[in-house]
């Protein structure tokens, strides 16, 4: 059975198309192949805009994780004091210390 099925279907195939319908077949096939090329081009320029955003984006993070990086580096901390004191201030009515935090961190 299997091996019926494929000799007609390599008959159908090898036979060539003739007749009224083999201009509209034709036609239709290069239908097909022209939307099949312009959605092709379509997805490619979509594709390489979604690549275009994501670059930007990724080079905007980058820029920002550096000020960030280049601000932590530029704060430093205060000497703590040689005699071991804190320093204090009331903030509100509570007080705050400066000075208490551990060094080399």
């Amino acid at each position: 059975m299997i091996g019926q099925m494929q000799d007609r279907l390599t008959r159908a195939a090898a036979t060539p198309r003739s007749g009224v319908w083999a201009p509209v077949a034709w036609l239709g096939g290069l239908l097909a192949g022209l939307a099949a090329v312009t959605i092709g081009a379509l997805l490619a320029v979509f594709t390489a805009a979604a690549v275009a955003v994501i670059a930007v984006v990724a080079s905007v993070l980058f820029f920002v994780t550096g000020l960030a990086v280049r601000a932590r580096r530029a704060v430093r901390p205060r000497a703590a004091r040689e005699d071991g004191l804190i320093e204090a201030h009331k903030v509100n009515g509570t007080w705050v210390a400066y000075g208490w935090e551990r060094q080399n961190r």
